[in-house]
């Protein structure tokens, strides 16, 4: 399969519905086995196409915009956009990625909420007008650099967990909100609407309906100023569960109907990310090295359970927390390994940890976890690795980043093309991909 990803140029391989993903996974780790042991991806795009359909049926008229972050691959990027996705950006390069898909400003927001001067000027020549601001030092900036600008007043909302007590939080305060109008009428900035996050972490659903009720305390407090507010921004955290989609829904569509019913003229968006690329790549991983000990003790808190004379055993892959597992650094693994060669079901299980290929200590991907004995030369399997992974990776200690591999389902590309959005640039990258023979009993079967 000759699929890989380079910059911008990426084929996407076509495949019958009788071809899985795991028959591609194999067919991949076939060549790698005789070309290089180097992690890969494997996308499917088609399901991209799946969370927009659900999108549509469930959260219309709210408009997604992707936060380009998340993964910044072109093959997402592309087929989100011809999707009519608009794009959140937060930084210059992402700006540039999405304007060289021919994207309209109108379809992109400047996110970042602590944006370098420089930026805001290219922002302000590319026609991109609408961004965030939480605080009067960021208005005066954009004041200064981008005399256009169209601000959604980022507010915070009470979404903290213990888990999340360490990580950053933005958004101001209610009574700041008007500081900030005042501060704007003196400036002569535009503020058109409001913008929250609520965490894909936070449990308790009520968030959503404190955030809403202040977002319409800003907007009433809007009119006081002046301002034609016309826009809000629920942010991120969908998951990608089709569950929490629904959760969200029934918990805010009264809401929205109350406050900014259809005859307001206020447009709602979100920023779904990891909801749209999570489940739709899988990664590959080779296994470099290998340690066996007998005399280690487990973590604390794990149940030791094991005989003094059972091995634990420590494996090295070629991918760590410096490449697709960068949010280990900062967060839960939340999928876990598959081994991918075939074993008896009655195979002992032994404890095992997993590390990246630095030797750093930060380099943990997997703490504990029970693993057929393994060899070097083995592959390890991670799926729900599409979000927060695939972007600017560092090149620690000679990383490589993985290959990718885009994939899609005959009836995933009819159905684009049935809809009218598949467009000839994007059709210029399909193929059938060398793991697919062609029959005349059906049109693409998977090889033998």
């Amino acid at each position: 399969m000759k699929g890989f990803l380079e910059d911008a140029n990426y084929s996407i391989g076509l495949l019958d519905e009788g071809a899985t993903l795991a028959d591609v996974i194999d067919n991949c780790i076939y060549e790698h086995t005789h070309t290089g042991k180097r992690a890969f991806y494997v996308g499917d795009l088609g399901k991209l196409v799946k969370k927009n359909i659900q999108w549509q049926n469930m959260m219309a008229p709210i408009k997604p915009f992707y936060p380009v972050r998340c993964n910044s691959t072109p093959g997402v990027l592309e087929i989100l956009g011809t999707l009519g996705v608009g794009f959140a950006c937060s930084s210059k390069s992402e700006m540039a990625l999405v304007q060289d898909l021919g994207i309209s400003p109108e379809n992109i927001i400047y996110t970042n909420p602590c944006k370098q001067a420089s930026q805001i000027k290219y922002a302000a020549k590319a026609g991109i007008n609408i961004m965030t601001c939480d605080n009067d030092i960021e208005l005066k900036k954009i004041a200064r650099n981008h005399p256009n600008a169209k601000l959604l007043l980022h507010i915070a909302t009470e979404d903290i967990s213990a888990d999340e007590e360490m990580n950053m939080k933005f958004g101001t305060t209610l009574k700041n909100c008007r500081h900030l109008m005042e501060c704007a009428k003196e400036l002569g900035v535009q503020i058109v609407g409001v913008k929250f996050h609520v965490s894909g972490s936070c449990k308790e659903l009520q968030t959503y309906i404190h955030a809403l009720s202040d977002a319409r305390c800003v907007f009433d407090m809007a009119e006081e100023f002046g301002f034609k507010m016309n826009m809000l921004d629920i942010g991120g955290g969908f998951t990608g569960s089709e569950l929490q989609l629904e959760e969200v829904n029934h918990v805010i569509r009264p809401l929205l109907d109350a406050y900014f019913p259809k005859d307001s003229g206020v447009s709602v968006l979100a920023e779904p990310g990891c909801y749209y690329v999570s489940s739709a790549f899988t990664l590959a991983v080779n296994i470099i090295a290998k340690k066996t000990e007998y005399d280690k003790l487990l973590p604390s808190g794990v149940e030791q359970t094991r005989n003094d004379d059972e091995p634990v055993f420590t494996y090295y892959i070629n991918d760590g927390v410096y490449g697709s597992f960068a949010s280990k650094l900062s967060e839960k693994l939340n999928t876990i390994p598959e081994v991918h060669k075939k074993y008896k079901e009655d195979e002992p299980l032994f404890a095992s940890s997993l590390w990246g290929p630095s030797c750093d200590e930060l380099d943990q991907i997997v703490e504990n976890c029970l693993l057929p004995e393994l060899s070097v030369g083995d592959w390890l399997i991670f799926d729900n690795m599409g979000s927060g992974t695939l972007g600017e990776q560092s090149t620690f200690n000679d990383y490589q980043k993985p290959l990718i591999y885009y994939m899609m389902s005959f009836s995933d590309w009819d159905e684009m093309q049935d809809a009218g959005i598949a467009s000839d640039t994007l059709m210029k990258n399909f193929f059938v991909p060398s793991c697919i023979q062609l029959s005349p009993e059906d049109r693409f079967s998977t090889a033998a």
